[in-house]
């Protein structure tokens, strides 16, 4: 199974160390990013699943209407991209409430889909799961089933979905997938890694692996966005490594391999038999 998202932010996103409140001053990219994204998959005939950023929607509701509109399935990744364990329930609270209304509001549906910045929900925000499941969402894809530089959730165990279960109410969890490289556990799928390796060596493991949650950026296709200057250098390195190829070897990925949106791969899953974790 072979999932296929995007997180919908602009190009500064990958900074979570600058003050929000300059981000007006950044030049606009989003819209020719996404327009790349939606026409590749147009042709490709694929459907996937976007979790936008809140500030997006408000900013530029005519990015998610066109989304929504080429078929494609809308989810949350946050209104402000804050990492979730630095923040406290009630911000998270109020945080992610603002951006479902948003959201909800341009495509006049539920959003039931949600995906925290850095993947940042970890084992010790148990809380954020529940404030999930008081806003409706339905499926989690925030969790990183090992140690991460933004947290990480190592007690999940294998990369697989998943219920949890929180004061007895289930939330449906997608997490990413995972491959340990080195002794260390990396995510080829998607982001710096993706754009680093070459490659032969993405499509080995994604033909290896019976489960990959793919997260792609616009920005990673992007090879002449600006540098963020202030970015500490292993940061830099890994916001801006091969931006010049990735878009070709999106192609190849999407022509060598099906790939499903999130509400197919919940049909396909067999939730009674995954494993309930308990929060």
């Amino acid at each position: 199974m072979n999932i296929l998202t995007f997180d919908i932010e602009e190009w500064f996103h990958c900074d979570f160390i600058s003050d929000n409140s300059t981000w007006n001053q950044y030049e606009t990219r989003i819209h020719r990013s996404v327009d790349r994204i939606l026409e590749l998959l147009e042709q490709k005939n694929r459907t996937g699943t976007f979790f936008i950023l809140g500030w997006i929607a408000e900013k530029y509701p005519e990015v998610v209407r066109r989304i929504h509109d080429n078929g494609h399935e809308i989810g949350c990744h946050s209104y402000y991209h804050d990492l979730v364990h630095r923040m406290k329930p009630g911000d998270f609270l109020n945080d992610t409430q603002r951006s479902i209304a948003l959201l909800e509001n341009i495509v006049g549906e539920k959003i039931k889909y949600y995906r925290a910045p850095g993947f940042s929900i970890t084992e010790n925000t148990p809380w954020a799961f529940e404030i999930l499941l008081q806003l409706g969402i339905e499926t989690d894809c925030s969790v990183f089933p090992a140690r991460h530089d933004y947290g990480g959730f190592p007690g999940f165990g294998e990369s697989e979905p998943a219920r949890i279960s929180v004061n007895g109410v289930t939330l449906k969890e997608f997490p990413m997938n995972t491959r340990n490289l080195f002794k260390r556990n990396i995510v080829f799928s998607g982001g710096g890694f993706f754009r680093l390796f070459p490659y032969p060596l993405i499509k080995k493991w994604t033909r290896e692996a019976s489960y990959v949650m793919s997260y792609f950026h616009p920005r990673d296709f992007d090879a002449e966005q600006p540098v963020l200057k202030h970015l500490p250098a292993m940061r830099r390195f890994k916001s801006y490594v091969g931006l010049s190829r990735a878009f070709r070897k999106f192609e190849y990925w999407l022509n060598d391999f099906e790939t499903v949106s999130l509400l197919q791969a919940d049909k396909q899953t067999e939730w009674e038999k995954t494993k309930i974790i308990s929060l």
